[in-house]
């Protein structure tokens, strides 16, 4: 073939001897672990040139959302951190020097075990934000060291929403999309944030089925799903459902089946939800009582329905945790609990944090050796500390402060990610009287600047890693590329400090490989079977469906065994913490005495962490790809309130209260309702969390309200484009 030709094959990245192109699997670790998307990876002297989607893969079936297309430039960029780095300059200041992983390692161990032998291992917190991956080796890791303070970014993610769910129905219970005849798609992102559900719902409509969104900003599942749009205020998502069962139980559209045979607490919830007639039910939140009242009507009458109430956007308001028990008591008044086409309760976790529907011993494996407490946030938020098996970091800037009920002098992390903590520049200062500082990363970020030890690591592509799926799959993959420069896995990293640690674990001291057979026990599935899968996806003999209505048969996972409105785990922190058994409704904004005078001052209400489709959190705002999409932080204004302040699209505008002060450019839109502002966070030029008050924290969680700020803002003089 003439040279020419090759090169043009080559140039159209067409596999084959000639080209020297090949093709290898792997996934997408990027939003894991709800999607872990299977990817063709297009290879030629050893490095990526091309991703897609792999065609048939049980989870995506060869699509890719705008994050995963961009991954070969998320490997290949160019702040990669290629050797391990000790701190020379002041903490944030950004200068290092390098050092061999040996002299790595051995400061690590003599400056984490100094402090474990001076002032205890809780006094050594363990911290990661994303990935998930190697969590459950982690949280060994950490246990097995004597620290009960792991963390992670699920203080502030979808567990207050598994929470909400646990303390209601005993179990997690997600939508029945292929099933149902109404979906509820409460805070539902859809497009946004979770690329492949949207096909469940195009099916629903396929079929004649009905669609209500419950949302403050009008988004693409608004425009394309939509047969009603609730948009209400921000916060107010309990009064709208305790609105909303408010209208059922007065028009007598109880499912009373459901309700006086599998149901706790109902009289009481139904007593509470008197107070929320049409009338205040509107009032509080935004929405006409004619469309509050055919939500409730539809959700009530049409059998079977399901809904998605967001686990993290709910849940982001000092009373989201209440708002989303409030949402989640509508399916038991309705008896779509448990139902096919209703919310299904998943089998048991398989494998981090997903259910695949085949045992395995992960949990197990992860949380042996728990230390006792006391444990960061115990104490301020006991619901949060019967319910998971972590520490809540949202207390982290209070301890760090106060050195109460002890000093923490070292923090080892794994992804450290400063912006996710409300009023950044507080927690910045309760950072800085740490002794140690350990950061493992792929990039050389702002949080990794805070840190005495930079730990390169490597990407999802340069690594051995274990994924399961729903219908009973799983993948295990192995290096597509050799690891870059000299990073590490963090697997490698946390058995690699094992030794140097002094880490007495049977299975730790073992490794990777020692480890994942043991939580494989009871799968059906051996070591050997995956690695000989050659980076496929393979099936569980011991796959089993979940059958509806199983779970109500043999008695929920509550203390009364049933669905319960009035919650017998909440109910013990009455007398201590003011918690309230109910799905109680609050004001979500915290001047509670006074909150006129504060809208006056403040008169805009700001969401932090509006979604947009082509970022994660803080990830990808310096990928060009996608970075190109939004070159410029922006926060999104109603354009009839900017119009007012004389702010045109594109100025430079000023955010700003009581926390802080941010500046970027101004979106107008009639998307965002008036007297509303929705930004995307984790900019280094702008992050959102510098307006978000440390102390403004659901007591039930502990979560921050992102969602939930009083703020005011003004054109910077001269911002104009």
């Amino acid at each position: 073939m003439p040279l020419e030709s090759v090169q043009e094959l080559i140039r159209a990245k067409i596999p084959g001897p000639t080209t020297g192109i090949t093709v290898k699997q792997t996934f997408c670790d990027i939003c894991a672990p709800g999607n872990h998307c299977g990817i063709d990876v297009f290879l030629r002297d050893g490095r990526i040139i091309k991703v897609e989607g792999t065609p048939g893969h049980p989870h995506n079936n060869g699509k890719l959302c705008t994050k995963g297309l961009a991954s070969r430039q998320y490997v290949y960029r160019q702040d990669r951190l290629r050797v391990p780095l000790r701190r020379i300059g002041p903490r944030g200041e950004g200068r290092f020097e390098e050092i061999s992983w040996e002299e790595a390692y051995a400061e690590i161990a003599e400056r984490l075990n100094g402090v474990k032998d001076k002032f205890g291992a809780n006094s050594v917190v363990f911290f990661t934000g994303y990935s998930k991956w190697y969590r459950p080796f982690y949280q060994r890791f950490a246990f097995s060291f004597g620290s009960v303070n792991y963390c992670s970014d699920d203080s502030v993610c979808n567990n207050s929403g598994v929470m909400g769910m646990k303390t209601t129905g005993g179990r997690v219970a997600m939508p029945d999309l292929r099933n149902t005849r109404l979906f509820l798609g409460w805070a539902y992102g859809g497009y946004y944030s979770s690329h492949l559900s949207p096909n469940g719902v195009k099916g629903l409509k396929a079929r004649g089925g009905k669609v209500i969104i419950v949302d403050p900003r009008v988004t693409p599942a608004v425009k394309h799903f939509a047969d009603l749009h609730l948009q209400l205020k921000t916060g107010t998502d309990g009064a709208l459902a305790l609105g909303m069962a408010n209208i059922i139980i007065e028009n007598n559209w109880v499912d009373w089946q459901y309700v006086n045979n599998h149901t706790y607490g109902f009289d009481e919830y139904a007593a509470y939800v008197r107070r929320f007639d049409p009338d205040t039910a509107s009032r509080l939140t935004g929405v006409p009582k004619d469309l509050i009242y055919e939500a409730a009507r539809l959700f009530a009458q049409t059998k079977p329905a399901c809904l998605n109430p967001s686990g993290s956007t709910v849940a982001h308001h000092i009373n989201g945790f209440q708002n989303y028990r409030a949402i989640v008591c509508l399916l038991g008044l309705t008896g779509n609990y448990d139902v096919a086409g209703g919310n299904v309760p998943g089998t048991a976790e398989t494998y981090i944090y997903k259910g695949a529907g085949f045992p395995m011993k992960s949990v197990e494996f992860s949380r042996r050796g728990r230390p006792r407490k006391p444990i960061v946030g115990g104490e301020r938020f006991p619901l949060w500390d019967e319910l998971n098996e972590e520490a809540q970091d949202m207390d982290l800037t209070r301890q760090l402060e106060t050195g109460e009920p002890y000093p923490l002098k070292a923090l080892f992390a794994l992804g450290l990610n400063l912006k996710m903590f409300p009023d950044t520049e507080r927690f910045k200062r309760a950072l800085a009287q740490l002794d140690f500082i350990v950061d493992v990363d792929l990039f050389q970020t702002d949080s990794a600047k805070w840190a005495d030890i930079v730990l390169p690591v490597c990407s999802s592509f340069e690594r051995t890693d274990f994924k399961v799926y729903g219908g009973g799959w799983a993948q295990l993959v192995r290096p597509v590329i050799a690891p870059l420069y000299e990073s590490k896995s963090d697997t490698e990293i946390l058995f690699d400090l094992v030794k140097a640690l002094g880490i007495k674990d049977p299975l730790l001291e073992k490794g990777y490989d020692a480890c994942l057979t043991y939580m494989l026990r009871g799968s059906g599935l051996t070591l050997d079977e995956l690695k000989a899968a050659d980076n496929k996806p393979i099936r569980s003999p011991r796959f089993a469906p979940y059958v509806p209505g199983t779970y109500t048969k043999e008695g929920y996972d509550t203390p009364s065994g049933k669905f319960e409105f009035a919650s017998q785990v909440i109910a013990k922190y009455k007398e201590s913490h003011n918690l309230d058994a109910l799905p109680t409704y609050r004001n979500p904004f915290r001047d509670e005495k006074n909150p006129e005078e504060s809208r006056k001052k403040y008169p805009i209400v700001l969401t932090v962490g509006a979604r947009i489709p082509f970022a994660l959190h803080s990830r990808f705002h310096d990928v060009p790809w996608t970075r190109s999409f939004r070159p410029e932080p922006q926060v999104d204004v109603n354009r009839a309130d900017a119009e007012e302040k004389g702010i045109a699209e594109g100025d430079l505008v000023e955010l700003f209260n009581p926390t802080g002060r941010i500046r970027l450019r101004a979106h107008l839109t009639d998307k965002v309702a008036p007297g509303q502002a929705a930004l995307y966070h984790g900019y280094t030029e702008a992050n959102g969390c510098e307006l978000v008050d440390a102390g403004h924290l659901d007591p039930y969680s502990g979560f921050p309200a992102y969602k939930s700020n009083l703020c005011d803002y003004e054109k910077v003089k001269g911002g104009g484009r």
